[in-house]
């Protein structure tokens, strides 16, 4: 089975183009196109949340999948070559007409995808560490990393109830217990109690 495959990010951009350029790759190449899938979705959209993900969960060895160009896929390298990655190991041929790409079972297929391969672990990798030398310096300047102990939202629950819980403690009512009834952690439950249950 042949799939073409177009994607535009918003409903103003066209897909007509895209559909041209692949009617005139298939006719020189003298290939059928038996289904067409287009979707309006951001290339940044998980492909799991697009229809392309069903998709290529549907094709079968011997498949081919067609595109204007590889970008087509997703906006991110590591993405595309996830999808390329998946694509070979269940030998399915992908076609980029615009960059001229063809991702088969051949030899030369295999070290393109490796050479990209490893751009997308490079690219990973700088990710990686810029995001562990942002977060150090963070650190080192005196921000606090990560949520805070006793995150608002769940001490807001406390503080709502306060005459509530307050009677409850009168009453003899584990702490244990209402953590439990509000779904808070007893650090969370310190916090109210330091700040507000003495007020």
């Amino acid at each position: 089975m042949v799939i073409a495959y177009l994607r535009v990010s918003t409903e103003k951009q066209h897909l007509e183009n895209q559909q041209l350029e692949i009617q005139k790759f298939a006719q020189k190449k003298g290939i059928e196109i038996d289904k067409w899938v287009t979707e309006i979705v951001s290339g940044k959209t998980k492909r799991s949340e697009r229809r392309l993900g069903a998709l290529i969960r549907r094709l079968k060895k011997g498949d081919t999948l067609i595109v204007t160009e590889l970008s087509r896929l997703s906006r991110t390298l590591l993405d595309i070559m996830s999808i390329l990655n998946v694509c070979m190991e269940k030998q399915i041929t992908i076609y980029s007409t615009k960059d001229g790409y063809a991702f088969d079972n051949n030899i030369n297929s295999k070290v393109l995808a490796f050479a990209f391969g490893l751009v997308a672990e490079i690219e990973h990798n700088l990710i990686s560490l810029r995001t562990k030398e942002a977060l150090a310096l963070k650190k080192a300047e005196g921000v606090r990393i990560g949520r805070p102990v006793g995150s608002r939202v769940k001490l807001q629950k406390l503080i709502d109830d306060k005459k509530k819980i307050l009677d409850m403690l009168k009453k003899g009512v584990s702490i244990a217990h209402i953590c439990r009834e509000y779904q808070v952690s007893r650090g969370v439950f310190y916090q109210f109690r330091d700040q507000y249950a003495t007020a």
